[in-house]
């Protein structure tokens, strides 16, 4: 069985011999290779060395094809801007959208020529043509309609105008489902296994605004890719989303990507058998600033409660993208206790 065929059983439900794991190694690939992270989200080339000499080193099941979450506002007409060789790329904190005549000159969405979605696409491809048979490869397409929207209005004007303009903001994120349905199919063409969207916006609305606002955006998101793609789909809010969970897994969504804030005991609880759960070592102070024997056990505590409830469908994972100079010795803790965790 091929790491590949390991994660779609896991992500299926279907008997696994072992625990299948797949950290979100982005940036991390960068550092690891001793590359800047500027380098790494403008050079084709450099991201694609630095994801196949991770894989090499350290061989998960799954491989991880991202970079900054402004690729896809870059596409739609952000300033987007580098503030360092060693931070990522990023968009104005205000905004880019003020008025329905700002969002009358974005043009339809073209990933293939449209600012850094090419050099993405390009990427995703190589890496798929060269381990795509072996690993499974994640295409990571932020941001969902609602975070995208914020970026594009501010995240500051979006929560006073979901309350005093929700026409421009309806119109906003409907342009932003078009940029994140066109992107999400060109990553599926390109060789992704699975699609991944990111709406940590959304984790700052409370449930009740985030069943009304962002879930109706992510439903219509996976709906239509269901439809144009036959790949897995995963949805990825950042911080503790216990109150919002059940709803997440009414998305649409094959898999959510569970932060280290969420006991996954409770997650399985929360969606049964309807997704998968992708998590949920704390990216910073267990893999970053720990030590190996420390990621062993919390490996090993996560895996034994995800045992003992039965919940299989898991891929053994950080919460969140791992940080750069994350000590390799603890990726490989990380990965080599899946490895060795036998599936009973």
């Amino acid at each position: 069985m091929t790491a590949r065929e390991l994660v779609i059983r896991a992500i299926s439900g279907r008997p696994i011999p072992r625990a299948a794991v797949g950290p979100q190694a982005t940036f991390f690939c960068a550092a690891d290779a001793g590359v800047g992270l500027l380098d790494f989200s403008l050079n084709a080339d450099v991201q694609v060395e630095c994801l196949l000499r991770y894989y090499d080193r350290y061989r998960p099941d799954a491989v991880w094809i991202s970079t900054d979450t402004w690729v896809t506002a870059e596409s739609m007409g952000a300033p987007v801007k580098s503030k360092g060789q060693n931070l990522p790329l990023s968009g104005p904190s205000q905004g880019f959208i003020a008025s329905p005549r700002d969002l009358d000159r974005i043009p339809p969405p073209d990933p293939y020529t449209q600012g850094r979605q090419p050099l993405m696409l390009e990427v995703l491809f190589r890496v798929a043509e060269k381990i795509g048979r072996e690993v499974f490869t994640v295409g990571c397409f932020d941001q969902s309609p609602f975070s995208l929207a914020c970026q594009a209005l501010g995240m500051t004007a979006m929560m006073t105008k979901i309350m005093e303009d929700r026409p421009l903001v309806d119109a906003v994120m409907e342009k932003s489902l078009e940029y994140a349905l066109a992107y999400a199919e060109a990553m599926a063409a390109c060789g992704a296994d699975m699609l991944s969207t990111g709406d940590s916006a959304a984790g700052l609305l409370g449930r009740n605004r985030y069943a009304s606002i962002a879930l109706p955006l992510e439903k219509r998101l996976f709906g239509g890719l269901k439809s144009r793609t036959h790949k897995y789909l995963s949805l990825h809010i950042c911080g503790d989303t216990t109150e919002i969970i059940a709803d997440m897994a009414e998305s649409g969504a094959h898999v959510l990507e569970i932060d280290h804030f969420v006991r996954l005991e409770d997650a399985f609880h929360e969606v049964g058998d309807v997704v998968a759960l992708w998590g949920n070592l704390d990216s910073v102070s267990v893999l970053l600033q720990s030590h190996r024997q420390e990621v062993e056990a919390k490996a090993a505590r996560i895996l034994s409660a995800v045992q003992a409830v039965g919940g299989w469908r898991l891929i053994l994972s950080s919460g969140c993208i791992l940080a750069p100079g994350t000590p390799s010795e603890n990726i490989h803790a990380l990965i080599d206790s899946a490895h060795k965790f036998q599936v009973l």
